[in-house]
């Protein structure tokens, strides 16, 4: 390291929620500011997380893929490269098992960073779409909340369909930076099952100040959920608690088909939010203070809670296709140079600022035997009476968002 890095390193200052408005000190916004998510994935949702063909046998042979790794970095700048050739690389401990470094990719002119799932432009949504929430055997008075597509405008989004007292964090993006850079990128690299984040870290390039950081948290565990449907034909979902979970929220998205090529005739949506509370926010990596400020609202369920039920009305209206994700939120540390002065008077200038946060999350078929199901048919039974179905997805903007918002693809050939 050079000198300035060596000097980060011992001071060892860390800074707790950063960005929060704290007293009457002023601050000015940092040159560079570098983001890290860390997620580990489980269940079917570990399938597209790098688990390859190996996980595609595990499920073949009605097992349950082995639970994947995965890392999204991102470097913001309000400079611009010295020779106009942007380069950074991220340096990490040797048992992130990712070679000496990364290279953190900047987009070329004219061309953006790969999007994010759910921000591709699918057809609009067809039919109707029925909203339910809350954990319980039936679903109360009011529900569902139903949502006619062929009422609104092309292009509209349901007034009051996503939450807005969890919105989305102000992260890392190459609208907010003057120089931007990302990974994972071209390089064919990334975060394996046994791959360890803890330990010395050091981001250098040449459109921002190089930082210098140690992680005394991992990946978090996996999540090892199951479902079981109940006589009263309502789904007990439950999990094991993962060491570090901060709170636990569980989406599920189904659909009824139109028996016109596949289309769906109904989507259902269903949160585990004791309130109508659904996407924004809550599919994403959240600060440890927003958890427990939802925890106490009942949006977000407490990290001593292990099971929810989900209201048999839910999959009596989604017979056809019934998909779930549930997230474990996690810990998160900060880190900035300098350090915020004690003294509140003082103008703070900080020079860079990173994080990292981290969550589990899991992926599961409604009834179907493994992938985080409980009992249901034999994988014999469930081949014969499996039916084909053609690739139609969600469909629309909206369902595209819906699905990234679970994890799950925009689409599938068939669930055989």
């Amino acid at each position: 390291m050079r000198k300035f890095s060596g000097q980060l390193a011992v001071s060892g200052f860390v800074l707790v929620g950063f960005g929060v408005a704290v007293g009457a000190q002023q601050a000015s916004a940092p040159i560079a500011r570098y983001e890290m998510r860390a997620e580990t994935v489980s269940g079917i949702g570990g399938m597209g997380a790098g688990g390859g063909m190996g996980a595609a046998m595990a499920m073949a042979f009605g097992g349950t893929p082995k639970a994947q790794h995965m890392l999204w970095l991102d470097l913001g700048s309000s400079r611009s490269a010295s020779d106009g050739k942007p380069k950074a690389e991220h340096f990490m401990p040797a048992g992130a098992k990712l070679g000496k470094s990364v290279l953190l990719r900047t987009p070329e002119p004219g061309k953006t960073a790969p999007p994010e799932p759910g921000e591709k432009d699918f057809q609009r949504p067809k039919g109707r779409m029925l909203i339910f929430w809350g954990c319980g055997e039936r679903a109360p008075k009011g529900q569902p909340v139903v949502i006619d597509f062929s009422k609104l405008a092309a292009g509209q989004v349901p007034p009051g369909l996503f939450t807005s007292s969890v919105p989305l964090d102000r992260m890392v993006s190459p609208s907010a930076s003057k120089t931007y850079g990302y990974w994972p990128g071209a390089d064919g690299k990334s975060a394996k099952p046994d791959s360890v984040l803890v330990g010395a870290h050091r981001v250098a390039g040449n459109y921002s100040p190089e930082m210098a950081f140690s992680l005394a948290k991992d990946f978090m565990g996996p999540l090892n959920a199951s479902n079981t449907q109940q006589a009263s034909g309502s789904t007990l979902l439950r999990w094991g608690a993962v060491p570090d979970a901060t709170g636990y929220y569980a989406m599920i998205i189904g659909g009824k088909q139109s028996g016109k090529g596949g289309e769906m005739a109904d989507m259902v949506w269903w949160s585990s939010s004791a309130s109508r509370q659904f996407g924004g926010g809550l599919a994403d990596w959240m600060a440890p203070a927003t958890v427990a400020r939802l925890v106490t609202d009942k949006t977000v369920l407490s990290p001593q809670t292990t099971t929810c039920t989900v209201p048999a009305e839910v999959k009596a209206a989604a017979p056809d296709f019934i998909y779930g994700t549930l997230h474990a939120y996690g810990p998160e540390e900060s880190f900035a140079y300098p350090p915020r002065p004690a003294d509140p008077k003082i103008r703070w200038v900080p020079e860079w600022t990173a994080r990292i946060r981290h969550r589990s999350t899991t992926g599961f078929l409604v009834g179907m035997e493994g992938f985080g199901a409980g009992p249901a048919t034999s994988g014999e039974q469930a081949k014969a009476e499996c039916k084909p179905k053609k690739k139609k997805g969600f469909g629309g903007l909206l369902g595209g968002a819906m699905a990234g918002a679970l994890g799950v693809p925009n689409g599938s050939d068939d669930g055989c």
